[in-house]
């Protein structure tokens, strides 16, 4: 694991050992989020899912959730992330 300088909150900490996604979206969140950042997300993350009852088998949930991946963690929406 290297350091980042994170895109969310400027600091620059340790980055995530591997990509959470394995898309070019998750290559993005590992060479610019910090292991705290996401962890805060993966705390958001859970609360979303629990909020919204969502089941993840649901393609729109699915997309839901990473748009909401996105905004947390870059303050942007993509419409294909």
């Amino acid at each position: 694991m290297s350091d980042v300088t994170c895109s969310r909150c400027g600091n620059t900490r340790e980055g995530l050992a591997s990509p959470p996604f394995p898309n070019e979206f998750g290559a993005r969140i590992l060479s610019s989020i910090c292991q705290v950042c996401w962890k805060d997300w993966l705390k958001q993350q859970t609360q979303l899912i629990n909020h919204y009852a969502m089941d993840l088998r649901d393609p729109k949930a699915r997309q839901m959730l990473i748009q909401q991946t996105e905004t947390f963690l870059f303050g942007t929406k993509t419409q294909d992330a």
